[in-house]
């Protein structure tokens, strides 16, 4: 779908506050609200807005603890890659998982309460996840950013695609 300006203008303003209303939405893009529900939907539909979520403080709910895990496989045949990937979803600390390329097959990014918990998580899950050779962990010492806007320009394209199931 490419955007427009329009577009881009809706979906900044959306990924700054995703609890606007509607009316809200469509008063600060300039469009009437039948207008905006339109083009949102349609957005939505596109698989340009991926869903709606609420960002949560990690020390607030007791997640403090960032560790980045870099995964080497036994090999890398697409039975094992599919079996990790289906273990590894399981894994409910586990907030992102990419393919990579270099060295390492998998990166992990994972919230947990504290090292304890990591080494919980690594001894019980991680460990036994299949097909894993060797992980490589990393703990963030401090977050500097994060960054969940998106730069957007007018006259992008792309293909949105949706892993079934996806909320967010």
């Amino acid at each position: 779908m490419r955007l427009d300006a329009m577009d881009v203008s809706l979906l900044t303003l959306l990924q700054r506050e995703g609890r606007l209303t509607n009316a809200e939405l469509a008063e600060r893009a300039g469009l009437s609200a039948s207008a905006c529900h339109r083009r949102v939907r349609a957005l939505e539909q596109a698989g340009v807005i991926d869903g709606y979520v609420a960002l949560l403080n990690a020390e607030a709910v007791g997640r403090g603890l960032t560790v980045l895990v870099l995964v080497t496989l036994e090999n890398q045949r697409r039975e094992t890659m599919q079996a990790f990937e289906t273990a590894v979803e399981q894994v409910e600390e586990v907030m992102d998982c990419y393919l990579t390329t270099g060295a390492e097959d998998y990166l992990l990014r994972l919230m947990v309460r504290d090292a304890r918990d990591y080494e919980r998580v690594h001894r019980e899950r991680l460990s036994g996840l299949p097909g894993v050779a060797r992980l490589v962990s990393n703990i963030a010492m401090r977050k500097v950013f994060t960054r969940t806007a998106m730069p957007l320009s007018a006259g992008q394209a792309g293909s949105a695609t949706r892993k079934a199931g996806s909320g967010a």
